[in-house]
């Protein structure tokens, strides 16, 4: 290269050098003219604790959590009762939210970031909180994902990199975009994500009943002690419970959870067949009926009661006078905690849930599966006559 040549080459990096930095230089002063609401609330003086309904919409699918009685309920399951944290935090995270970026856009570019408004698909989520007069308080529209590219290609979130904010609209008549830091992925207007997961737990169990359709598959076991074995009620000759084939029943609905709640009106219609009931009684004198129906994709229809009692403490033949008011706290702080559990497992009732399949499952097999030295039936299939159906039970108008 002569020295002609790297003139030429030398000046064309100017050139192009001084292009970049006038056009860096105006997208600057671009956003700072539009950045002045950068670190600014977004949903400024956030009065949080007024709102007492929050609605999100997204196109043709609509979630109302309403507070009633101080309870949170969500709408479109029958009033079931709503995640109070979850709420809390959503609302707590409202009112901090602060802008990053902001700029005007027009309606291309609102489409662009899915703030546009009607239901396409490029439409935005809104979410509007309202108060106990039906007032709007705040509205805010919840656009596309910001996406950050990953430093290293290879990582799980792949080319498209991972979310590390949020495009949104404050307001519907606002003409700006803002930015902010957080992607809001609990924005959702799915019903089910927004239910209060509590639910029964079964504990010590002292004897467990199947009840199937078919009277053949039925069994009972029960047991002496917390610690002792389980014994097959009604054993006839030559049947012999196996302790390996047990170990999934005999701890029913310990660890319970539930994946949605049928709305009333799904939930009102009547199946024709017989569920499979399951009856369990406990050491600490619970009962708990619950009514097993039909598998739906991975769940199973169930409708529960509870019932409890709490009889008076008994008095030891060798207690002493001195010893009983101790003896009586211990006791009564004892009752309480299951007169507190069972109040809030007595909610559960009224409700037809959807439980998944792998808590249920094993709670489902046949007599002659829990014996040792038998050979198997098989199960009757889902769609044959008998099978496992629930008779649905209209929800109760409250938890």
């Amino acid at each position: 290269m002569n020295l002609k040549q790297l003139g030429i080459l030398i000046v064309i990096v100017i050139v192009i050098g001084g292009a970049g930095l006038v056009l860096h230089n105006h997208q600057r002063a671009s956003w700072a003219e539009t950045n002045a609401e950068a670190g600014k609330k977004l949903l400024g003086d956030f009065p949080f604790n007024d709102v007492a309904q929050i609605s999100i919409r997204h196109g043709t699918n609509e979630l109302h959590l309403e507070k009633k009685n101080d309870l949170w309920r969500v709408r479109e399951r029958g009033d079931y009762p709503a995640n109070f944290s979850q709420i809390s935090g959503f609302l707590l995270k409202m009112r901090d939210l602060k802008i990053v970026q902001s700029e005007q856009a027009g309606a291309s570019e609102l489409s662009r970031v899915n703030l546009a408004a009607g239901q396409g698909s490029n439409s935005a989520t809104v979410v509007e909180f309202l108060d106990q007069n039906n007032k709007s308080i705040r509205t805010l529209l919840v656009g596309k994902k910001h996406m950050k590219k990953s430093a290293a290609p290879s990582q799980p979130e792949g080319d498209e990199g991972f979310p590390d904010g949020r495009f949104v609209k404050a307001g519907a008549d606002s003409a700006n975009v803002a930015l902010i830091s957080d992607p809001l992925d609990n924005v959702d207007s799915a019903a089910e994500q927004w239910l209060d997961k509590d639910f029964i737990h079964v504990e010590k169990p002292k004897s467990i009943e199947a009840i199937f359709p078919a009277a053949t598959y039925s069994w009972k076991l029960t047991r002496q002690s917390e610690s002792g074995e389980w014994q097959l009620v009604g054993a006839k000759s030559g049947e012999e419970l196996d302790s390996s084939k047990t170990s999934g029943v005999t701890s029913p609905f310990g660890s319970a959870s539930f994946t949605d709640v049928l709305p009333q009106s799904k939930s009102d219609q009547p199946e024709t067949n017989k569920p499979t009931v399951l009856k369990i009684e406990t050491f600490d004198d619970f009962s708990y009926t619950f009514n097993i129906g039909a598998k739906t994709n991975d769940d199973y229809l169930v409708t529960l009661s509870v019932a409890g009692d709490f009889p008076p403490r008994p008095i030891g033949a060798n207690e002493k006078p001195e010893d009983k008011p101790k003896i009586d706290k211990i006791y009564n702080d004892a009752q309480q905690k299951l007169k507190d559990k069972f109040a809030q497992e007595q909610k559960c009732q009224g409700w037809t849930y959807l439980i998944p399949s792998w808590g249920v499952d094993s709670l489902l097999k046949p007599r002659s599966e829990l014996l040792a030295g038998k050979k198997e039936e098989s199960k009757p299939s889902e769609n044959s006559p008998g099978t496992n159906q629930v008779q649905l039970m209209e929800p109760a108008a409250g938890k």
